[in-house]
């Protein structure tokens, strides 16, 4: 079982990679950023950066199935980047189904009345603290005593 945080939390897109962090105590997620991710690849040296700042002991992201359960090409792309992450940065790296986290970065955005730009510029940071916080959730209720 994983230590509790602090965590980053990587929301994997062929255009955009949201991040997001969860401190030691668990709290609530914190949208970082949004790195670029492109025909080139992502910005690793922003990555780099997040994670010399924020100093992880792990790395959760989300792992884009499909509707079915089964891994398609998205997927086999989140897999690739999370190789040459850890290749980079050898931080434990846990995966969760991410397949609910962009509808509960949607649900907050709704909640907060966020402009269309805005929510252009926090979706993907969204996803990514729901995926740490569905993670942090999940970890909690499989620690003896909690």
């Amino acid at each position: 079982m994983p230590e509790l945080g602090p965590w980053l939390g990587i929301d994997y897109g062929s255009k955009r990679i949201g991040v997001a962090f969860l401190g030691e105590a668990g709290l609530g997620a914190q949208p970082l950023t949004t790195v670029r991710n492109g025909a080139g690849g992502p910005d690793w040296s922003a990555l780099g950066r997040l994670i010399a700042d924020w100093q992880p002991r792990a790395v959760v992201i989300g792992l884009p199935l499909q509707a079915d359960g089964s891994e398609g090409q998205t997927a086999a792309a989140a897999r690739r980047f999370a190789q040459t992450l850890a290749q980079r940065h050898p931080l434990p790296q846990h995966w969760i189904d991410e397949r609910l986290s962009s509808h509960a970065a949607e649900a907050q955005m709704c909640a907060r009345d966020l402009s269309r730009v805005e929510r252009d510029r926090l979706r993907d940071q969204l996803a990514a603290c729901a995926i740490l916080e569905s993670f942090y959730e999940e970890q909690r209720w499989h620690r003896p005593g909690t």
